[in-house]
């Protein structure tokens, strides 16, 4: 199995079910463990992402981050042992298992019953019963459970909900896939929470792409006009961009808070 630079040594076949799904000649195709164990290996035992749930219509509904997304994102969080950690989306618990690898006490959110009983047994088989699991909506986060030191999610949102800002301590990081608003291929974003209850960040490049938040899903014309309006600034890189949070809601910005941009939504 091969290791990604920045993530802890934990297997990722422990949290992976007997059947996952890859992409052949433009179809996704289930690969079965025990039908083709060596395709199973290969499948999950790569770097990219690996879709662990289909709908019945063959679309994917759940997967396991690409493990250069994850190195990235663990890279932003600055993650300390010992610190309290946020994440928002489950899935089959590998991120989470990583989390606490490296010393965190982790509190994940997974909104899917099904998702969430899978994930729970995967943890405790591969020896992470600590981390505490709840199935919820991870929009409203973990209120119980706060205040975090870091929050990381693991869908992307075109709007923070500020029950994250408002459950982080000050001086805490929220890390956050961003939806194709500012740039067409989507973007990272660091929030760092001040004193104030606000919540302040650029974005980055990600390196893969993932999956919107349940609810944040964007409709093709939205996605379009965040298009049309990225062409009519000249395509700026996405360092150029920043976004501010407050309890009144968010500005995603260019270059600076005084220049705030409004994005089509629906």
């Amino acid at each position: 199995m091969s290791e990604y630079e920045g993530l802890p040594p934990v297997d990722r076949r422990f949290f992976m079910p007997g059947t996952v799904w890859a992409y052949r000649g433009g179809e996704s195709v289930p690969i079965s463990r025990d039908a083709e164990p060596e395709a199973w290996e290969e499948a999950v035992g790569a770097d990219d992402f690996v879709v662990s749930r289909v709908a019945a219509d063959g679309k994917p509904i759940a997967s396991s981050t690409a493990r250069p997304m994850m190195a990235q994102m663990l890279a932003a969080l600055r993650l300390e042992a010992g610190m309290r950690v946020l994440e928002v989306g489950t899935g089959i618990g590998y991120n989470a298992a990583c989390l606490a690898a490296l010393g965190a006490e982790v509190v994940t959110v997974e909104i899917d019953r099904a998702a969430a009983d899978y994930a729970r047994g995967a943890l405790r088989a591969a020896g992470y019963p600590e981390v505490v699991l709840i199935i919820g909506d991870g929009v409203e986060g973990a209120p119980s459970y706060a205040p975090f030191d870091r929050v990381i999610v693991t869908a992307a949102v075109h709007t923070v909900p500020y029950a994250w800002v408002e459950q982080t301590r000050p001086g805490g990081l929220i890390v956050v896939p961003w939806a194709p608003t500012i740039h067409p291929d989507g973007a990272l974003a660091t929030l760092t929470v001040r004193d104030d209850g606000t919540a302040v960040g650029r974005f980055a490049a990600p390196r893969r792409a993932t999956q919107p938040l349940h609810g944040q899903q964007l409709s093709w014309d939205a996605i379009y006009s965040a298009y049309s309006l990225w062409m009519h600034w000249g395509e700026p890189d996405r360092s150029r961009y920043g976004v501010t949070v407050t309890p009144d809601g968010q500005d995603v910005w260019l270059d600076s808070p005084s220049h705030p941009i409004a994005f089509d939504l629906d």
